[in-house]
């Protein structure tokens, strides 16, 4: 019976890999696409637009809160069909932005719309059932040795890029004999060279 589990573990361990990669990347698109929507709220005609929708009455807040889904399928159906076509790379930033700016609008009328939304019996119940499970499992997941590894393999990635990016920023002696400054340079002095 421990050999059955040890196979079983086995074969898992990719899907579990997989999902702690896939659940960590939700995260940071759900932060991420909060802070940049509530940064993007600050703008008076958008804060005016986020007054009147927590003002909507349920169904309506239901409408607005499924708006950005029913928006972006058409555009990730259109992506799919330009990578069919052979344009890859086009196909495949138009779904990450797409993805960006949905998970951003998501998040922002999800805080937006959500106590108005609790206020429908039905969505109240189903939402509980889905944070519970949703809970549940991310709990089990996070209880793995690979959530663990690839936790701390974001982490250290985080801070590399938190680190190089205070050094861009602070500027190093020498900062304009960086290679970001150099590929500037050699750029404009290629462009004035063809003119």
């Amino acid at each position: 019976m421990k050999k059955f589990y040890r196979v079983r573990r086995w074969l898992f361990a990719p899907l579990v890999y997989l999902a702690a990669i896939f659940l960590l990347i939700e995260e940071w698109l759900w932060a991420t696409g909060a802070r940049i929507m509530q940064v993007v709220a600050q703008f008076p005609p958008l804060h005016a637009l986020e007054a009147w929708i927590k003002r909507l009455p349920p169904y309506w807040a239901l409408a607005v809160f499924v708006l950005p889904a029913v928006l972006l399928f058409p555009v990730k159906l259109l992506a799919l069909l330009a990578i069919a076509r052979g344009h890859a790379f086009s196909g495949i930033g138009v779904i990450i932005i797409a993805k960006l700016g949905g998970a951003a609008a998501v998040a922002r009328l999800y805080s937006l719309t959500r106590p108005t939304l609790l206020s429908l019996p039905w969505f109240a119940r189903w939402h509980g059932l889905f944070m519970e499970t949703k809970d549940r499992w991310i709990a089990r997941l996070r209880a793995t040795r690979p959530w663990r590894r690839v936790s701390r393999l974001s982490a250290a990635l985080g801070r590399a890029r938190s680190a190089w990016w205070q050094r861009w920023r602070k500027g190093t002696p020498g900062r304009h004999n960086s290679r970001p400054a150099r590929v500037l340079r050699r750029f404009a002095a290629f462009w004035r060279a063809r003119r």
